[in-house]
């Protein structure tokens, strides 16, 4: 027998040619096979898009704050001249923007509430070479912080929380306090809110506030800007330019880049998403080696086929193959359907989830917890086609047992109660 009547034979068998009723059973159990391929690898394809949406909205809202790599000097002193730092990395071929800034703790309060919050100063006609949400800013909220205006702008959540609008006043309670005969007293400073943001980002929204760097310095106490934030052309290759830079750039620097500032968010994400991975596909193992049982079933049901063909000249390989294509097609059938159906969930999430929430009344995602309130969704090729490729050798895999089990039936043993 040659490859063309193999693959008829198997494509037959798969149909379950006779109407009996242990056919009838064989041939569910196979559909329930394919079922099961087709659901683990759909599981599969939408749960890592959701991971790779929710990855790629975080990380965008976040980097739309932050910047990619931040210079800055040991010890949280200001650096004695920011521009001859920026020159110097700006001579990177990736750094593409830089601006100073000065960071600190500090409280936030207005009559009873209180807040604490980051207070990041600002250099508003640098600050937008850098972030993306300031560049948004610029002609609009970002001109009202003028050095000595003391003015401050609030993430939208922080506002909320203690019931501002612009306008209002706030007051400023740096820990670092001054010496007094009664003690440390710590500074405190009233200004006014010039402007709201939303980022879209929840941990920014509700703990972010920008002032002038000027006005900040004063504040903090510090001489200038105690570094220097940095912006790429690739997000990817932050932490290669950050090593690039720890060897060219002089002076006791500290160089820290944004998955390394953020390495709880993003090495969370990245574990999450390879358990999630391994759980799945060992879902789709599950219903691959469904077949197993399905072939076994299918060589039993088939001894007397399997004698007469071997009478008819057919090899033990030759029935090996029928019964590996008859595996095989199950596998090919479940891991497209699969494939095709959690590509159809996948590209369109952000229509089922919002229809499942009003159906259900209840919120998937709060911001105060996933950090971003909607289901994003992203399917990739570098996911997609491993997932497939994976779905495919379990499958054939599944087959070799009973297809060598039924290349071993013997015709005069199969025929004797025929």
């Amino acid at each position: 027998m040659n490859w063309p009547y193999e693959l008829h034979i198997g494509w037959r068998y798969t149909r379950a040619g006779r109407a009996t009723r242990r056919n009838g059973f064989i041939s569910f159990i196979s559909g329930v096979s394919m079922l099961g391929i087709g659901l683990g690898v759909a599981a599969l394809i939408i749960v890592l898009s959701v991971m790779n949406g929710f990855q790629k909205e975080v990380r965008d809202r976040m980097l739309s704050v932050i910047s990619h790599i931040e210079v800055y000097a040991a010890g949280g002193q200001a650096l004695p001249d920011w521009h001859d730092v920026a020159a110097q990395a700006s001579r990177h071929p990736q750094v593409v923007g830089a601006a100073p800034y000065i960071a600190a703790q500090a409280l936030l309060a207005r009559g009873d509430e209180m807040r604490g919050s980051l207070v990041r100063g600002i250099s508003p006609a640098e600050e937008p070479k850098v972030t993306p949400l300031a560049a948004q800013l610029k002609d609009t909220v970002l001109k009202r912080l003028v050095p000595g205006g003391w003015g401050i702008v609030l993430g939208a959540e922080l506002a909320r929380g203690l019931g501002v609008n612009e306008g209002d006043k706030v007051t400023l309670v740096s820990p670092s306090g001054q010496m007094t005969p009664a003690g440390v007293v710590p500074r405190l400073k009233q200004m006014t809110v010039v402007g709201i943001f939303s980022a879209g980002h929840y941990e920014y929204d509700n703990g972010l506030a920008l002032m002038h760097v000027d006005d900040a310095a004063k504040l903090f106490r510090v001489e200038g800007p105690i570094g220097v934030q940095l912006r790429l052309r690739d997000v990817h290759q932050a932490r290669e330019v950050a090593d690039d830079l720890s060897r060219q750039l002089t002076g006791d620097l500290l160089i820290s880049d944004w998955t390394r500032t953020n390495r709880h968010w993003y090495d969370a994400v990245q574990l999450e998403k390879r358990m999630l991975f391994i759980i799945l596909t060992l879902i789709v193992a599950v219903a691959a080696f469904n077949l197993v049982s399905t072939l076994v079933m299918t060589v039993t049901d088939k001894r007397a086929d399997i004698a007469i063909l071997r009478t008819l000249g057919a090899s033990p390989r030759s029935i090996m193959r029928i019964f590996m294509v008859q595996g095989a097609v199950s596998g090919v059938i479940g891991t497209a359907s699969g494939v095709l159906f959690g590509l159809l969930v996948a590209c369109n999430i952000d229509v089922i989830v919002p229809f499942l929430e009003t159906v259900f009344r209840a919120k998937f995602l709060p911001g105060s917890i996933y950090l971003i309130t909607r289901m994003p969704s992203d399917p990739q090729a570098g996911d997609i086609v491993p997932i497939a490729l994976i779905s495919l050798v379990l499958a054939f895999l599944a087959t070799l047992y009973p297809s060598w089990r039924a290349s071993r039936v013997q015709p005069a043993e199969a025929l004797r109660y025929e």
